[in-house]
């Protein structure tokens, strides 16, 4: 223990936190006046207009994902978010950042999309003073900012691939261009992933042929959980479900209009329970459907036709009904080079952001453990 540092169980830092109204999923892109805080990796999920659900808080507080062990600080006031996200409100001895900071630290076990609040109460929390815990979190700050710094670049880079497509394409609802419009099942065989009943909680193994379900989609890319994976064998069951190189993964429930096309490396991995695909047969290519289902009049569209009132839900019927506007072939390919060479951008600035996020693991190692 260092010196002048204390310890006290998780719930011992806590104030109870007054019970907040909820809004459902369905109901995150109503309004714009309200943010609203979810469990989900984005820091606001929507927005929402009535005054009665506006959660206040008086200083900072930390709000975790029961189900998706999200973490998030905030220091505004919100509107929470449908279910699973918990309100951690420090007591007056504890910084909220330094809270924060302790807890990404920590890197709470994930039992899939079980509650993981159960294991935050065996948690002891180190209790610097505060002069102590202020200095700690300004220095992670810094580095934070740096990272921060980056990301936004890989957004303005995104922007200018939107708006590459825009500019060659149009709006993929409006089809002002007038290309030719076919449904997506004429074009691509569209396949749900696997019942929940195809896997059970022992076929789960670390180090194995992964699963992407849509919280292993990150901006627009497959981040695979080493410790969500299956055998090969179980795989060999389900080969079905296979993702193949160019195939177009996205969310079929809750985050509407995540998605990622597969490449070289996750060629082999398993469709998720919460995840479609799409396999294209020809004329299309992939990136180029990717950024259609991107897009904010598509993603409108996949909501208004998502069923479910709790969770938004889409299935295969949808999903092949949807019309995809056709552009020549060599207009798509000349698309993908050019969004290449924007992806090769954001490699090199992906790159430095991983250096630092190395480095503010390294300091937090160094004042945690």
């Amino acid at each position: 223990m260092r010196e002048g540092w204390t310890y006290k169980k998780f719930e011992d830092c806590l104030v109870k936190a007054p019970k907040a109204k909820q809004v459902q999923t369905s109901q995150y892109n109503t309004g714009t006046k309200y943010p609203i805080v979810s469990q989900e990796d984005t820091l606001i999920s929507g927005y929402f207009d009535d005054d009665a659900y506006l959660y206040h808080i008086d200083n900072p507080i930390v709000v975790f994902g029961d189900h998706t062990r999200v973490l998030k600080y905030i220091d505004f006031d919100f509107v929470v978010g449908a279910d699973g996200v918990k309100i951690l409100i420090p007591k007056e001895f504890l910084n909220a950042k330094l809270l924060y900071y302790y807890l990404l630290w920590y890197k709470i076990p994930n039992l899939g999309y079980s509650r993981h609040y159960k294991l935050l109460k065996e948690i002891d929390i180190p209790i610097p003073p505060l002069s102590e815990q202020q200095s700690i979190v300004a220095e992670l700050d810094k580095i934070n900012e740096l990272i921060s710094l980056k990301k936004a670049q890989l957004s303005d880079l995104d922007s200018l691939a939107q708006s590459i497509f825009y500019d060659m394409f149009g709006d993929p609802i409006e089809n002002e261009k007038g290309w030719e419009v076919k449904k997506l099942g004429e074009i691509s065989t569209v396949k749900t992933g696997p019942f929940g009943s195809m896997l059970h909680k022992d076929d789960y193994i670390s180090n194995g042929i992964p699963l992407v379900n849509p919280i292993h989609i990150k901006d627009y890319r497959i981040v695979a959980d080493v410790n969500f994976t299956i055998s090969s064998e179980k795989a060999k069951e389900l080969n079905n479900y296979i993702l193949r190189r160019n195939d177009v993964i996205f969310a079929r429930r809750g985050d509407i209009g995540r998605c990622a096309v597969v490449s070289d490396v996750e060629d082999g991995y398993l469709c998720g329970t919460g995840s479609l695909f799409v396999r294209f047969e020809h004329k299309v290519i992939p990136q180029y459907v990717m950024y259609i289902i991107r897009s904010s009049s598509f993603i409108k569209e996949l909501i208004s036709k998502a069923k479910g009132a709790t969770m938004l839900n889409l299935n295969s019927t949808i999903i092949a009904d949807l019309q995809i506007p056709l552009p020549p072939l060599s207009l798509q390919q000349d698309f993908a080079k050019r969004i290449e060479l924007i992806e090769q951008q954001k490699a090199q600035i992906s790159a430095t952001i991983k250096d630092l996020e190395t480095l503010l693991a390294s300091r937090m190692q160094y004042w945690f453990d």
